[in-house]
């Protein structure tokens, strides 16, 4: 039987290119600017505490290289995979048994908007609503019942925090 999810961080990809150099969108890379920015939340965010078992990504190159820098900034150095739900138009239900089916206590998700916002609504129970993310931003939703259950949003935070003036 999978663990019982006690703990979901819902990713919005960072800072990217306007247009990637092929001209498809799913090739579209971070820009140096979104890797440090994020790097730098990520950074803070583990010296929080932030644990994550395992971290699920868009197969978009930009949501891919957010979940790489993810993974690389967590103690726990966390398994990084593509799931195609989490592309854009996510599909939450097949992202419930997904992170069902893999278990692990804190999971991440790493995608696009604005699916984000509506993937951070749906696991609080308000599927009809919208959580505004900014590139790189993070929400962290607890789940004492596990996924399926209406979270908790702990708390959400951007990159623009921590600019430096």
């Amino acid at each position: 039987m999978a663990a019982l999810t006690s703990h979901l961080f819902i990713v919005r990809h960072a800072i990217a290119e306007d247009v990637a150099p092929d001209g498809a969108d799913g090739s579209r890379r971070l820009t140096r600017r979104g890797r440090r920015r994020f790097a730098r939340l990520v950074r803070r965010l583990a010296r929080g505490g932030m644990a994550v078992d395992v971290i699920a990504t868009s197969p978009l190159v930009r949501t891919r290289e957010t979940a790489e820098i993810l993974a690389d900034g967590l103690l726990q150095r966390p398994r990084v995979e593509i799931v195609e739900p989490l592309a854009p138009g996510a599909d939450w239900q097949r992202l419930v048994e997904w992170t069902v089916a893999r278990g692990g206590a804190s999971v991440a998700w790493v995608g696009h908007a604005p699916c984000v916002g509506r993937l951070v609504a749906a696991s609080i129970g308000d599927g009809t609503a919208a959580v505004r993310m900014e590139k790189g931003a993070v929400a962290s939703i607890a789940l004492p019942d596990g996924l399926g259950h209406p979270g908790e949003l702990e708390w959400l935070v951007v990159p623009e925090l921590l600019r430096r003036r």
